[in-house]
């Protein structure tokens, strides 16, 4: 496989946790009850949108370091009640991912990953799992996106990742992060 994939799918985990944190720092300004709320979607609320992105990004991250958490990933479906703690856990997943891509190799991406299923074991390229979780988190965070718009809290833009026009405020949040452009693009 190609060195300039390993890249791709670092790019990747950076911009899954920008905009996970991008998303989360907007539904703060949300009250317990509307983040709660019914509302349109395949999961019912933001709540438990926001956590499902959380507990499969738990059960594939412990996947791809070689851990067995598998169904253990989701017994509680909203395991974290409030947004302060969903960006607090959200984040510390994210951070994973991004050491898991940050190590990865063109072999590495060719590896067979294992997980836990209960009843049986997924085995996957360690390339297509990745991008099964990136397109996962994309597909749900839509959904989460569009559940905002029916709050007075506007939809933060999430697809500005690459846009030069974005850069000072992106540069900001990076900060905040604590990374540079530099450090999602070196090679």
């Amino acid at each position: 496989m190609p060195t300039g994939f390993v890249q791709t799918y670092r790019a990747f985990a950076y911009n899954n946790a920008w905009a996970n944190y991008r998303l989360l720092t907007a539904c703060k300004n949300l009250s317990q009850e509307d983040f709660a709320a019914e509302r349109t979607g395949f999961f019912p609320s933001l709540q438990r949108t926001l956590n499902h992105v959380y507990v499969l990004d738990l059960l594939y991250v412990d996947a791809l370091e070689g851990g067995w958490l598998g169904p253990r990933a989701w017994e509680n479906e909203v395991p974290c009640r409030t947004v302060a703690e969903l960006k607090r856990a959200q984040a510390i997943v994210d951070k994973r991912l991004i050491a898991i891509c940050d190590g990865l190799t063109p072999e590495l991406l060719n590896e067979i990953v294992r997980v836990n299923r209960d009843t049986s074991v997924q085995t996957e390229q360690c390339d297509r799992l990745l991008m099964h979780l990136f397109q996962h988190q994309i597909h749900h965070r839509g959904q989460a996106h569009a559940m905002l718009s029916g709050t007075a809290i506007k939809p933060p833009q999430l697809d500005e990742f690459f846009s030069a026009g974005e850069a000072p405020l992106r540069a900001a949040e990076f900060a905040s992060l604590g990374w540079t452009e530099d450090t999602v693009w070196r090679s």
